[in-house]
């Protein structure tokens, strides 16, 4: 990257501690999430994967946008953000209302009666999300990722040994309810702690209005975003059966985890780095560019891989009961491929304070996706998730649109750049496959491909003296600085 030492070290730590944080978390997820898989059943999972499109609308609109508001907007004042917990809060009540009221009709939807109670425990994590938000936006203003990381990692391992517990005795689908809201209870007092900042009962209508005017945009693509991700949840949940939901989520929640991973990195560091760069078109570029370019190098790599080694992988560590996750979990692998370069396509226009921009990519497409779904729906749940991979497809070429009109770097270009990482990923893929064949158990396959996939991409890499590899080694050298 061309910028100042200042501004790289700045940039590359970080990178680093997110990525700390994202890893470790979702590292931890992982591990936790195999034992669960194996106590539990995959219609457990699936009774889970009905309610989530509705947990996930109310928290876009606590959110409403104005998190991301905070942290574009220069000169913050603590006016802000007592306006924005004040407005959070109240908005989080009034969402768990209506869900507690709804929970019957849910229920009634999908014909199963024991979701009730589940949505209205489940729900209570809305109330407890949007009082921690003020917080966790100030410490990412801060590009304070270390202390994000010792929150993040510290919920997530205790709340994971007690849903462990709780499925070993028989709790069932409620280790997954209980787990989900000691993490948000954790993470409420610790980021409350850490984050050496208390509200005050102060709200501002023309702070609000400054916020919200940036903000309203971003709940209606955040809306958006979340029915388009979870709607898949409900209409298998409807018109197929909770178990073959369940095989669905946990395959997505295998093949998402590098991908959103990679993506939540990407955006926590960038739009903070980018929104300060807004004023010097050159540099925002030039680093635009550079991350670009290395999430590819490590996105598209990631992504085949698991895909190649999901059988092995799922057999050896979930077991026979979850065979049928295996396709989804690889077309979905695939349908994520491009996922870190669609964020920051999208995060420079937030960057840019044009989230009116970010709303209208979003929404040109929502026929894209509803077309597909509407298509595939009656033909299989494999067939959903293969449209997927169309969809992701179509909407990268939509999302780097404006970003070729305004900065002169769209699809063309962009694809230039991560060419090579492109070839390199094709031939590593070859590898693997060949190195596999020579193999029989699950165990020796997952080893070979993991190590015959490292070998030949770093090496190769390292042989074409390509500089993305150059800027991970960079990244990683900041350790311990």
């Amino acid at each position: 990257m061309t910028d100042k030492p200042s501004l790289k070290e700045k940039t590359y730590k970080g990178i680093l501690w997110n990525a700390v944080e994202k890893f470790s978390v979702k590292g931890i997820k992982f591990i936790i999430g195999i034992i669960l898989a194996r106590l539990l059943i995959p219609e457990d999972f699936g009774l889970i994967g009905m309610i989530a499109v509705f947990i996930a609308i109310s928290q876009t609109f606590i959110d409403s946008g104005m998190m991301s508001g905070l942290i574009q907007k220069q000169g913050r004042s603590n006016k802000d953000f007592s306006t924005v917990f004040v407005f959070n809060f109240g908005l989080s009540v009034l969402a768990y209302i209506l869900l507690y009221v709804s929970a019957k009709y849910i229920a009634l939807f999908y014909n199963t009666p024991v979701l009730i109670p589940i949505i209205k425990v489940v729900g209570i994590n809305i109330i407890i999300n949007a009082l921690a938000i003020v917080q966790r936006a100030r410490l990412i203003i801060n590009m304070d990722f270390r202390t994000l990381a010792k929150v993040t990692i510290s919920s997530e391992i205790i709340s994971g040994f007690i849903a462990i517990y709780l499925a070993y005795n028989g709790y069932g689908v409620w280790s997954l309810v209980i787990k989900q809201i000691i993490v948000s209870i954790i993470t409420l007092l610790l980021l409350w702690y850490l984050s050496r900042w208390k509200p005050s009962l102060l709200f501002s209508k023309q702070s609000f209005k400054n916020l919200f005017g940036f903000g309203s945009k971003l709940l209606i693509a955040g809306i958006y975003a979340q029915v388009m991700h979870q709607i898949y949840n409900v209409f298998i949940g409807k018109y197929y059966s909770a178990g073959q939901l369940g095989n669905y989520t946990q395959g997505k929640q295998l093949a998402v985890l590098p991908a959103e991973t990679i993506s939540g990195i990407i955006y926590q560091v960038t739009f903070p780095l980018l929104s300060g760069l807004q004023n010097d078109t050159t540099k925002m570029i030039s680093v635009f560019r550079s991350l670009l370019k290395m999430s590819a190098f490590v996105m598209f790599p990631c992504m085949t891989g698991i895909a190649i080694l999901a059988e092995p992988f799922i057999t050896l560590f979930l077991g026979q009961k979850w065979l049928m996750a295996i396709p989804l979990m690889q077309w979905m692998c695939f349908a994520r491929i491009f996922y870190a370069q669609s964020v920051l396509n999208l995060n420079i226009l937030n960057a840019i304070g044009r989230s009116d921009l970010f709303l209208k990519v979003d929404l040109s497409k929502a026929p894209i996706g509803i077309i597909i779904l509407l298509f595939t729906l009656p033909i299989s749940v494999e067939a959903m998730v293969i449209g997927q991979v169309i969809s992701s497809t179509i909407n990268f070429y939509i999302n780097t649109y404006l970003p070729g009109k305004l900065f002169g770097h769209g699809v063309l270009s962009q694809l230039k750049d991560i060419w090579p990482t492109m070839a390199l990923t094709v031939v590593m893929s070859i590898i693997i496959l060949l190195s596999i064949s020579l193999v029989e158990t699950n165990i020796l396959r997952l080893i070979v491909g993991v190590v015959a996939g490292l070998i030949s991409y770093i090496g190769i890499s390292h042989l074409l003296k390509l500089e993305e590899l150059k800027e991970v080694k960079k990244l990683l050298r900041t350790i311990g600085k």
